[in-house]
């Protein structure tokens, strides 16, 4: 079992540069006196201050801080006071901007003219003051001046006292906030590099316009080598050393070696690439987040780190043709605990996958949850599980299955033993308990690596998911001439018997983590089987996040100018700006593209 006690919750902080992104609130109003405004003051302030109540009380940052609003100090009825509130929120650090009111106001003078800032305007249903005319007005304005804007407008009337926000309104307000907040803090961030491109897989042919245009990142680069002179020169903490092999001895239980004989390491071998190995994860961190005491120890520029909100590592083969490979380096950095305690997960890809490390990028921040990385390996159908095992799929996986299966940075939250409600989940970290983290460590074993991948050795994470989880497979890919893309799968983690599990599992190899994966289907398009969504995946790799976001992420994707190219998402949870109706409403998908076109990238300049 595995030894947790005394295991602590990390308090909230934030690792990286730069403070975190608040979110505006912009009470709008109808600027003549002499009775109207003066009618509409507190009306107005009301809804802003419960539209900043309902993003304070239901989110939080994945780091585990809170939210921030920030409210302008007056209602804006013209340029001045939209001017004002404009200087306010470059001053408290607003990333995100929601608009509210219940009346007419004046479009073009009060609406918000950051071109980088997400924004959104919340046009009050009801009869008394036309809020919904200002609403068509000013999203009017917007689009007229290529300042995409989402309009927020509740179904059902309401009372002009009544202040309560409707449940469909809440839903597009978090929906929109979550996603600009996710966009706010990747900017100026950087993905780090560790190592160059694996194995030739385009998504780790790093492209710096795409983390540019389409993100606000940068892009920092340091060759694997950095590892060895950090190893060599003792550029890491050594006290934190000790506890972390200790940690890793107790907790880490190593299983059988599938190599051959001749093929396996001695025990003194074994020894020294556990110690190899923990170095590894250490001098990973550092270099993506810094660590203050290094500067303590002599090596200040080392102690700063790059900044990094994500990060990839190469690995093979350069690398792991002679050193032992990079996996339990993925798979604890990106698990929501390590020796230090429990703590927010970093994004790790493996084989410097940056393209499916941005999409476990995105799936963290609008989760707050650690992120699966596998390959999306192969599709078994029934009948070919049939032919395999003389036994047939029920359930959730009657229709076939894709085994989704990788070495590296499938995180140990993976496992699916946190709960919730005695269903598996995955949690943000503040919400797991030591006891969570047990059972996580107790559902892994740690393979010597297989020596025909890895012929330096390493160790592998084993796991069999559980099911019954509803996830969401994601995946960025760039296309020569269109740019990138984002596809989306919503489905289940599913339970298969053992014994069709383990014939299934010995095909490939059986030192790794497996996750049985069920897309959720429509009848229709990508998604009329389980093998079309196999046949139209566009990569090698997915990135899994816990929940159904997948509106979530359509959204996100809208804010950054990405089309999606393939979701089974239903149609009336669907959220974009709404000059994207103004390019279609029958093909939405279509419209998504030429909207994306249309307007380019977030960033980047058309």
């Amino acid at each position: 079992m595995a030894n947790v006690s005394g295991l602590k919750v990390n308090q909230p902080q934030n690792r990286l540069c730069g403070t975190m992104p608040k979110v505006g609130i912009r009470p709008i109003i109808d600027g003549r006196r002499r009775g109207v405004r003066e009618s509409l003051e507190e009306k107005t302030m009301s809804l802003a201050k419960a539209a900043a109540a309902l993003i304070t009380e239901n989110l939080r940052h994945p780091n585990g801080l809170p939210v921030e609003c920030v409210i302008a100090d007056t209602c804006i009825g013209g340029v001045a006071e939209a001017a004002q509130a404009a200087e306010k929120f470059a001053r408290e650090g607003v990333g995100v901007s929601l608009s509210v009111t219940p009346c007419w106001c004046y479009g073009s003078e009060t609406m918000d003219m950051d071109p980088y800032i997400p924004k959104a305007v919340w046009g009050f249903n009801g009869t008394e003051r036309p809020g919904a005319v200002y609403l068509a007005a000013v999203l009017a304005a917007h689009n007229q001046k290529g300042l995409p804007a989402f309009g927020i407008y509740g179904r059902d009337v309401q009372d002009m006292s009544d202040n309560t926000i409707p449940e469909d309104v809440r839903e597009k307000i978090l929906r929109f906030v979550k996603a600009g907040l996710a966009v706010a803090y990747m900017r100026g961030k950087s993905y780090l590099s560790m190592g160059s491109v694996s194995m030739g897989i385009a998504g780790s042919i790093v492209d710096a316009d795409f983390f540019q245009n389409y993100l606000g990142m940068r892009n920092e680069y340091v060759d694997m080598s950095e590892f060895i002179r950090r190893m060599d020169e003792g550029i890491y903490d050594k006290e934190e050393f000790e506890r972390a092999i200790k940690w890793v001895k107790e907790n880490c239980k190593e299983g059988p070696d599938n190599n051959p004989i001749e093929l396996q390491s001695s025990r003194e071998r074994k020894d020294w690439e556990w110690e190899f190995v923990v170095k590894m994860t250490m001098i990973a961190r550092d270099l993506m987040i810094g660590n203050p005491r290094l500067a303590e120890m002599g090596f200040e520029e080392e102690a700063l780190g790059h900044n990094a909100i994500a990060a990839g590592f190469q690995g093979q083969r350069q690398w792991t043709d002679h050193f032992p490979n990079g996996d339990f380096l993925e798979a604890i950095l990106c698990s929501s605990f390590d020796w230090n305690g429990i703590r927010e997960p970093f994004i790790v890809a493996t084989e410097n996958d940056s393209l499916n490390g941005v999409a476990m990028l995105f799936g963290h921040l609008l989760t707050n949850t650690a992120q699966i990385f596998s390959d999306v390996r192969t599709y078994w159908s029934p009948e070919a599980v049939k032919r395999v095992t003389g036994k047939e799929l029920t359930g959730l996986a009657e229709n076939g299955i894709i085994h989704l299966i990788n070495s590296g940075a499938t995180t140990l939250d993976g496992t699916g033993q946190q709960s919730r409600n005695g269903e598996p989940v995955m949690k943000p970290y503040w919400e797991i308990t030591p006891e969570e983290v047990g059972r996580c460590l107790d559902a892994t074993s740690w393979r010597p690596a297989s020596r025909g991948y890895f012929r330096g050795g390493g160790f592998s994470s084993n796991f069999l998911t559980k099911g019954g989880m509803p996830v969401t497979m994601s995946r960025v890919n760039i296309i020569k001439g269109l740019g990138p893309v984002l596809q989306i799968a919503e489905g289940y983690t599913v339970d298969i018997p053992a014994d069709i599990h383990n014939i299934l599992d010995q095909r490939t190899d059986p030192t790794w983590p497996t996750t049985w994966f069920v897309p959720r289907l429509t009848g229709k398009g990508a998604f009329k089987d389980v093998y079309t969504v196999m046949a139209n995946w566009g990569a090698n790799h997915g990135a899994i996040s816990y929940g159904h976001i997948g509106a979530d992420l359509i959204t996100l994707a809208s804010m950054l100018r990405i089309p999606v190219c393939m979701h089974n998402v239903d149609e009336e949870k669907i959220f974009r700006p709404s000059a994207w109706s103004a390019f279609g409403t029958n093909d939405l998908e279509g419209a998504d593209y030429r909207a994306c076109m249309n307007f380019g990238p977030l960033y980047g300049r058309k």
